[in-house]
């Protein structure tokens, strides 16, 4: 295809596809059955082309469009803005660190100059609305008026009313001022880390369906679609793409899944394929192909248990319970117990009454602490619950070693101000973090070594928790470090590292935990 002034040239077979979606097109010549057409060179007309499977169609933005802040866009950013302006319906899925999140600011800032949309809302995880969207907003598009939607209710509420044009909120905040969005109808909606909206039976996924028109421009972004099972691209396409998908989550999960027992799914041989046609038109680019990132290591470090722990992960795995002086732990079944036996292995597990029971981990703490010491540069230690975090925090500042923690009850203030000192001054050395407080869209790397004191269960938050070092910027080697004291935690980082086959799920790790 050729640029000439304002038309495009373009080259087909079947002229008469584009003579009836464009009647303004004209042939000019024609070679061998092969005809050369003309057309306006526009947006809505490269979206109908798009919308015709043309492959390669140029989008507008590639030469009338001055990539606005202090940066140059990379080449992959660039294809993946002009993909999301041809594209009003669309999912990117490229990797975390690639940097999307500008080429969306730069799609976005590029549709609002031209006058196809008016106003943005950015939906995201509380964690990153400053440390990613506000921040990016001012580095790539400063001319941009922006607003972060977060407070209270009536606060949100006074602030969504701001005329601005990009309005940052977080997914829950949606539902709590959802009256208030639907009035401000805006045109563009884009929503980061998109697997939030996997479930279409959620409120959260209802309250989103109807902010979004049949004229809302919709962008999903996501690096691990579908990370946990092909049936949770059901929800994002049904909120993005519905004539893509049957609108029955059933139906959808008698193609793509198989019952191998009552309570037990495992997917089929070719639902990646379903997924990958339902979720479309879509964009990739993995890290290998755009950026030129250090290697990284994966080692696995044993922990025995404590003769504490042993004898109380023993009764726990094979009567469902333990009593520790006052306190009781049972377990209503495998998922539960699994659940319980990842907090015995780190150290603190909640009683039935609420209360914290806490073990002698001392072989654990030592493994972690030698793992820092060996370390070069800043370290990431991920730990799934919040009282076992506070138990390393402790531990490590006993050691004289600078750290700071944060959980889910961290405010979104000193979230960011610690993620800031932590890249850009001395101290924290160690950041201790609960996996889902820093999955998304947080750059941290000052730090090139990531180690898990202990396990999850989600694979999407595990590669995204892994992702923070893994970005543009880094310039040391990686290494993630995964420490396990049982064949059930080693079975289980196996799992979340891809070592395992794919339809290997948490159900096995269950019967495994039963039986050995």
């Amino acid at each position: 295809m050729q640029v000439i002034e304002n038309n495009l040239l373009l080259r087909t077979r079947n002229p008469q596809k584009i003579t009836d979606e464009i009647p303004e097109s004209a042939i000019l010549r024609v070679d061998d059955d092969i005809y050369t057409m003309k057309v306006d060179w526009d947006l809505p007309t490269a979206q109908k082309l798009a919308s015709l499977k043309m492959k390669n169609i140029p989008s507008p933005i590639s030469c009338s469009y001055e990539w606005s802040g202090i940066f140059a866009p990379m080449e992959h950013q660039k294809t993946t803005a002009e993909f999301l302006t041809l594209n009003p319906r669309a999912f990117c899925f490229n990797e975390q660190g690639t940097g999307k999140t500008a080429a969306c600011i730069w799609a976005a800032d590029y549709l609002i100059n031209e006058g196809y949309i008016n106003k943005v809302l950015i939906v995201c995880p509380l964690s990153i609305m400053e440390s990613a969207w506000v921040d990016d907003l001012f580095t790539f598009a400063p001319h941009r008026t922006s607003m972060v939607a977060h407070g209270n209710a009536e606060k949100r509420k006074k602030l969504i009313s701001m005329d601005v044009d990009f309005t940052i909120i977080n997914y829950d905040g949606v539902n709590v001022v959802k009256d208030e969005l639907a009035k401000q109808h805006y045109d563009l909606i884009i929503i980061d880390e998109a697997n939030a909206y996997k479930n279409a039976t959620t409120k959260r996924w209802r309250v989103m369906n109807k902010l979004v028109t049949s004229k809302t421009w919709l962008w999903m972004l996501t690096g691990t679609p579908a990370a946990q099972s092909p049936l949770d691209a059901h929800g994002i396409a049904k909120l993005c793409v519905p004539d893509n998908v049957t609108p029955s989550k059933v139906r959808f999960r008698d193609k793509v899944m198989y019952a191998i027992s009552q309570f037990k799914w495992v997917p089929q041989p070719h639902a990646q394929d379903i997924v990958h046609k339902t979720l479309q038109p879509a964009i990739r680019f993995s890290k290998e192909e755009c950026l030129d990132l250090p290697e990284i290591t994966y080692i696995d470090r044993e922990s025995p248990m404590t003769l504490q722990q042993q004898h109380y992960y023993k009764k726990l795995q094979t009567e469902f319970v333990i009593e520790a002086g006052d306190e009781c732990v049972t377990s209503a079944n495998a998922a539960v117990n699994f659940s319980k036996l990842l907090q015995l292995s780190g150290g603190v597990v909640y009683s039935n009454s609420g209360e914290i029971i806490e073990f002698d981990v001392s072989n654990r703490l030592k493994v972690m602490k030698e793992a820092i010491d060996e370390s070069i540069g800043k370290v990431l230690v991920f730990a799934p619950f919040k009282h076992t975090i506070e138990l390393i925090h402790s531990y490590l500042l006993s050691e004289k070693i600078n750290v700071e923690n944060i959980t889910g009850d961290t405010s979104l203030t000193f979230r960011t101000k610690t993620f800031n000192n932590f890249q850009t001054t001395s101290n924290p050395q160690v950041l201790v973090i609960q996996p889902q407080t820093a999955a998304h869209g947080v750059t941290l790397t000052a730090a090139s070594t990531v180690i898990w004191y202990s396990p999850i269960t989600s694979t999407e938050f595990y590669l995204q928790a892994n992702a923070r070092i893994n970005r543009k910027g880094q310039q040391n080697k990686m290494t993630v470090i995964h420490i396990h004291g049982t064949p059930a935690e080693r079975r289980l980082y196996k799992l979340l590292s891809g070592r395992l086959e794919a339809h290997i799920k948490l159900l096995d790790l269950y019967e495994e935990i039963i039986h050995n």
